[in-house]
Order: C-alpha cells, then structure tokens, then sequence
C-alpha cells in the first residue's frame, strides 16, 4: 500500500536500467531511444513486415503440405491394409515405399526450407539486424572495415568479410 500522495513508480525493466546507466545516468543532454524502443519501432516496420511474411508464405503451406502427406499415409495404412500390403517388387510393398518416400520428403522440406530461407529471408533480415545493432550499440563509430561490435582484441584476428563468389 502506498502513502497517499505518493504515486507508484512502474517497474523498470533490465533493458531499462542498461540503458539509463550506459546513458550517463542523469537523463541531462539528449534523450536517446532505448532498446525496447528501438526494437518495438522496428517491429513495426515494413522490413521487419517483410521478412515475416515471407517466411509466413513457405513455412505454413509446407508445413500443411507435411501434414495432410503424413496424415494421407497413416489413414490410407489404417483404411486400406490391403493397398499397402500390395507387392511392388520382392519384398518391397507400398507401405514401405510409403514410408521411405515420408524419410525422403522429410529431406527435400528440409533442404527446401534451408534454402528459401538464405535466398528469400537471411539477406533482409541480417541487413535488418545489421541496423539494430547500429542504432543500439554505445560503442563509437567503428573504424571502416573493423567488425563492429567486437572487442578490439577479436577483431583483429576477423578476416575481411567478402561476397559469396568472390575470391
């Protein structure tokens, strides 16, 4: 219970208090945006929009895809024993090339996966992360071609960053 007159100070959060202190502490001079801030300003933009919606657009309709496969194996075993008991060459029947072909589809969605996602999402989001890390860091500005974010005694032994391709 609170004294009257007195009004309850909300609770500060760990981010809060690394930012008060960083910032000098007294809150004099120019008021910097704190992360929660920063990140709540980026959520709500277009970059960040886009790169969830592009992982929305492969990750749900592969994810169904998945499903109603796996789910069409397991009726069709339970509905139809006869069908997948039927021999296609040796001792091989449908059940096993049905349950092979799950091992395989697991792979390609996979690998699938793992290339829409360096193709279509890691670019924009690094380069959205990359200006987070900007906006955010209390370091000075860093020497061109050093690696930001790094103490100085790991960036120094940092190999210059170059494009896939290039030799």
């Amino acid at each position: 219970m609170t004294p009257v007159g007195r009004a309850r100070r909300p609770k500060e959060s760990s981010v809060e208090k690394h930012d008060r202190r960083s910032s000098g502490g007294s809150g004099a001079g120019t008021i910097q945006p704190t992360a929660r801030d920063i990140y709540s300003e980026v959520q709500r933009g277009a970059a960040f929009r886009e790169v969830r919606r592009r992982y929305r657009r492969f990750a749900f309709p592969a994810a169904a895809a998945f499903l109603l496969w796996y789910l069409a194996y397991v009726v069709t075993a339970i509905a139809a024993p006869g069908l997948m008991a039927r021999q296609v060459a040796g001792a091989l029947n449908v059940a096993m090339l049905a349950g092979l072909a799950q091992f395989a589809t697991t792979f390609l969605l996979t690998w699938a996966y793992a290339r829409h996602a360096r193709l279509h999402r890691d670019p924009a989001a690094l380069e959205l992360r990359w200006a987070v890390t900007l906006e955010t860091r209390q370091d000075p500005a860093p020497v061109p071609g050093s690696a930001p974010g790094l103490p100085p005694a790991r960036r120094a032994g940092l190999p210059a960053l170059r494009r896939r391709g290039e030799r």
